[in-house]
């Protein structure tokens, strides 16, 4: 038996069944854990939602802002552009039962000693209260009202977090924390809009776990979101977004023993953040 964290899949399909085969991947007794991003960019979207869908039990997925854009075009409230490859989903005769499962998924998944999310975690937040952030986040969009959470999430450049937040706003930011960030400074003031290599960011921020005392350094997050910065490991940190639909690699990490699996993809799209 063996967990392994997949990396950003965004639409890869094919190259996804290359890294199941060479990882040996047994739905009985192995598990996927996807960092989320699973759509979008890449060429067979609608195909990857339905394969890991029909893993049940044995994937677990946490959603990337590319998913949540999906299901915000599905929507009507944001808008498909040219470089976006969506419109199998939005066509396919299964599609409301694939949104709704893909709504129905965690935003953080925690499962000792390790934690799943898309993008990373403010500094000034422990991982319980990075749970209890996303669960009420889960919480609303498994509701009837959840088109009001992602009203305020498009667009999102202005969100910034306080606890002082309420209501679909502050949902939106919890969103903004976990799918999108890459860069912020040491109080929790998030860059919006740089998507390129740690040493560019612009001055006065820095990358997320890069913060002097961030809060909970005794837990691994895994997380992907920074096709840049590609594949990075340290003790308390595994970011597996080794930029597949930019046409490098997609990975896979053991957790039990930290082996790297990866397989080459071709190149898609242009992979920023985008959505």
């Amino acid at each position: 038996m063996a967990t392994y964290a997949i990396g950003d899949v965004q639409g890869c399909f094919d190259t996804l069944q290359r890294l199941v085969e060479q990882i040996q991947y047994d739905p009985a007794s192995d598990r996927l854990w996807f960092v989320g991003d699973l759509v979008n960019r890449g060429p067979d979207s609608l195909k990857v939602l339905r394969y890991i869908k029909s893993l049940g039990a044995s994937a677990v997925v946490v959603l990337g802002n590319h998913d949540l854009f999906l299901l915000a075009v599905a929507e009507g409230i944001a808008t498909s552009r040219p470089e976006d490859t969506l419109q199998t989903i939005l066509a396919a005769p299964d599609r409301d039962e694939l949104l709704a499962w893909l709504r129905r998924q965690p935003l953080l998944y925690r499962e000792h000693p390790f934690i799943l999310v898309h993008a990373g975690l403010l500094p000034q937040w422990s991982i319980d209260d990075a749970e209890e952030l996303a669960h009420e986040v889960e919480t609303a969009l498994r509701s009837p009202y959840y088109k009001n959470v992602l009203r305020a999430l498009y667009p999102s450049k202005h969100l910034q977090w306080s606890s002082n937040l309420r209501g679909p706003t502050r949902l939106a930011t919890i969103i903004k924390v976990l799918t999108r960030l890459r860069a912020c400074s040491a109080d929790g003031l998030m860059e919006s809009s740089y998507s390129g290599p740690p040493d560019h960011i612009p001055a006065g921020f820095l990358p997320w776990f890069r913060i002097e005392n961030r809060a909970r350094r005794d837990t691994t997050i895994i997380c992907g979101h920074w096709a840049s910065l590609g594949l990075y490991c340290e003790e308390n940190l595994l970011a597996i977004d080794s930029g597949c639909v930019w046409g490098r690699e997609l990975t896979a990490i053991r957790l039990e023993d930290r082996q790297v699996f990866q397989v080459p993809c071709n190149g898609f799209g242009d992979g920023g953040d985008g959505a």
